[in-house]
């Protein structure tokens, strides 16, 4: 198999319907293990619209170049109360990224 399985996790803030079901909210991506690129990306958030556009964000960016990319679009294009969830389970996902290519 050429592609990792990653996942980065954070809390999620109360009043958010995911509450309900999850207590953390998690980042999910199948990375290219030669080029770093997410080839398919999920989130437990609870629509399919906004699980869907956090894999319309992630697919495709090289974790290669780092992630400030997606956090900027993320800070700027996701509005929901899940957006600093969003951002630390994105940044754990790159931790754990990074913990596997040293």
């Amino acid at each position: 198999m050429n592609t990792i399985f990653i996942a980065g996790h954070a809390k999620l803030p109360t009043g958010m319907a995911a509450k309900n079901v999850f207590e953390t909210l998690t980042i999910t991506a199948e990375i290219d293990k030669h080029y770093g690129v997410i080839v398919d990306a999920s989130c437990t958030l609870a629509t399919e619209h906004g699980r869907d556009f956090i894999n319309r964000l992630l697919k495709g960016h090289s974790l290669r170049n780092g992630i400030e990319l997606p956090l900027d679009q993320l800070k700027t294009g996701y509005l929901g109360k899940a957006n600093n969830a969003l951002i630390a389970a994105l940044k754990d996902l790159y931790k754990q990224y990074e913990s596997l290519t040293k």
